[in-house]
């Protein structure tokens, strides 16, 4: 496979990458990415391993790997050294949400049934278009949250 984002590492970068290293007063993952950035580089003082050899020396994938090359080279050396943020995250339950679920939950079950489960929890609340979809595992989690037993 074709390599997308090139390393070259400065004399700089690289010296900084060894120091993370040897300091060893740094998070465990920090020391790891330093050491995968300091392989990847394919300038003079690089090894310019490949990404498969890479992955397999630093039990990492390796979409991993070339993940880091990307954030490198678009965004520069402290990006690459940090774990990368989740962006697209939304919750499904907000407040509103979770009360109505709590005043179904506390509610009578539906008929043919002696409780409410959370599979019928969350299909009651796509069915009331209180949300557009939601996993069992939603409801299970809010219902933890607010210490609340179907048993």
């Amino acid at each position: 496979m074709e390599k997308r984002w090139i390393v070259t590492l400065s004399l700089e970068e690289r010296e900084q990458l060894e120091t993370l290293i040897k300091k060893g007063k740094v998070a465990g993952y920090k020391i790891k990415h330093a050491h995968i950035l300091l392989k990847v580089d394919e300038g003079e003082q690089g090894p310019a391993w490949p990404d498969t050899r890479i992955a397999e020396a630093y039990n990492v994938h390796e979409s991993t790997v070339r993940n880091m090359r990307k954030r490198l080279v678009e965004k520069g050396l402290e990006a690459a050294l940090e774990r990368e943020k989740r962006t697209n995250y939304t919750r499904k339950l907000d407040g509103e949400a979770e009360a109505r679920l709590l005043a179904i939950a506390c509610s009578e079950p539906p008929e043919g049934a002696s409780t409410w489960s959370v599979r019928l929890l969350a299909d009651r609340m796509v069915e009331l278009e209180i949300v557009d979809e939601l996993s069992h595992m939603t409801v299970q989690r809010a219902l933890k949250k607010m210490n609340l037993n179907l048993g």
